[in-house]
């Protein structure tokens, strides 16, 4: 019986991993593309008005936070994005969720910028490429989390020198001056080789390999 228990729990602390994962549209992963060299009007990024948010979990909870970004620039020629990239500060990561408890959320930052995870001080950049932008028109059965989508985005993500190709539905609105893009999905960060504390086996001292990210980036020409 005490064996069959601890089989249960072991089992039952694997699904609330999983199911602790914010409800989002998946992220399609693929070898890096070819990067085509962006055409037309260049949209510089509001880099103080646009935020990149996170949110990681276990089975004990989950953490949230934000990262900015550092520049970049999306190209668009006759309201089609023909390319671009965007350069993420990893040294702007901030937990939000421990506002309140000083040196918990420092402790917190201090492992997410460590080697075991971003290793923020030799890599201190994560940078998204865009490869293809597609307009987006659903299907019978395409049921997609972010409502509206308006585009399928496909971009190298290069975290710790490691690049993968990335598809995600995203909002994009165009403005008389700018244009701002809206996105919400999960990333498997084992992809990137931060495999830190990802082995189910570890129970309680699981950390989920999916993350979410968000963005919403606004941008001017």
């Amino acid at each position: 019986m005490k064996k069959l228990l601890c089989v249960i729990f072991i089992l039952t602390c694997g699904i609330i991993a999983c199911e602790q994962a914010p409800k989002a549209d998946k992220a399609k992963v693929t070898d890096a593309q070819t990067v085509q060299t962006g055409t037309g009007h260049a949209y510089l990024p509001d880099t103080a008005n646009s935020v990149v948010t996170w949110t990681g979990t276990k089975p004990t909870g989950k953490h949230h936070g934000t990262l900015k970004l550092a520049g970049g620039a999306l190209y668009v020629k006759d309201s089609v994005i023909t390319g671009g990239q965007f350069i993420i500060n990893m040294h702007s990561l901030q937990d939000v969720d421990l506002a309140g408890d000083t040196a918990m959320k420092r402790k917190l930052e201090n492992e997410l910028k460590g080697e075991m995870f971003f290793d923020v001080k030799k890599f201190p950049a994560a940078t998204f490429e865009i490869t293809e932008v597609t307009s987006f028109h659903p299907a019978v059965g395409d049921e997609l989390t972010l409502k509206e989508a308006t585009h399928i985005i496909k971009g190298n993500l290069t975290l710790k020198s490691v690049t993968k190709n990335i598809s995600f539905p995203a909002r994009v609105e165009f403005t008389s001056n700018g244009l701002s893009a809206m996105a919400n999905f999960n990333i498997d960060r084992t992809e990137w080789g931060i495999s830190y504390r990802a082995d189910k086996s570890l129970q309680d001292k699981l950390i989920n390999s999916q993350v979410n990210i968000t963005f919403d980036i606004r941008a001017n020409r």
